[in-house]
């Protein structure tokens, strides 16, 4: 039992992750009047305080951009459930492990989530976003922490089994 605690772990946080990437991606990609507000937001910040260029690019393309990444993330946390098929199936015999796979995955996770929590933080959007007197009475940041926190559970834990296995190998 004790060997399965850490893959069942590592799969429920997987599957809180992609949840909420994957069901942001439909506002990202389509330009939805509230990623254009969260957006919009940020980068008029940005124009302010660090670049013209750089705020007017994230305005027009910063939600494209985060959703790619988040997109990334998703496939790459999903993507052992494709491995251990192309295994099964005698495609291929030598594949990334799953430890390896979500290390990396809640590393990335963890890095976009910073980014969000650093946004809410310092610019005007703040941890409660408000946009047209709705509030949302601070879903978004409070999902960016949760899943800051546990992607880097995730890359911790599963890291150090990666370790592990790296110098059991290599003795």
């Amino acid at each position: 039992m004790k060997n399965r605690i850490i893959p069942i772990f590592s799969w429920v946080v997987v599957a809180w992750i992609c949840k909420v990437f994957l069901s942001s991606l439909p506002y990202k990609f389509t330009g939805h009047p509230d990623t254009q507000h969260i957006f919009g937001t940020i980068g008029v910040w940005m124009q302010e305080t660090i670049a013209t260029g750089l705020g007017q690019w994230f305005v027009a393309h910063g939600a494209v951009a985060v959703g790619m990444f988040e997109l990334f993330a998703s496939l790459l946390l999903l993507s052992p459930f494709a491995f251990w098929a192309v295994k099964k199936l005698n495609l291929v015999n030598n594949v990334p492990s799953r430890e390896l796979v979500h290390t990396l995955g809640g590393l990335l996770s963890a890095g976009v989530m910073a980014g969000a929590m650093f946004f809410h933080l310092v610019t005007p959007l703040g941890i409660e976003v408000l946009h047209n007197g709705v509030s949302d009475s601070g879903s978004l940041f409070y999902a960016a922490v949760s899943i800051f926190i546990l992607g880097f559970v995730l890359a911790v834990v599963n890291g150090a089994i990666v370790r592990r296995q790296y110098n059991t190998n290599n003795q």
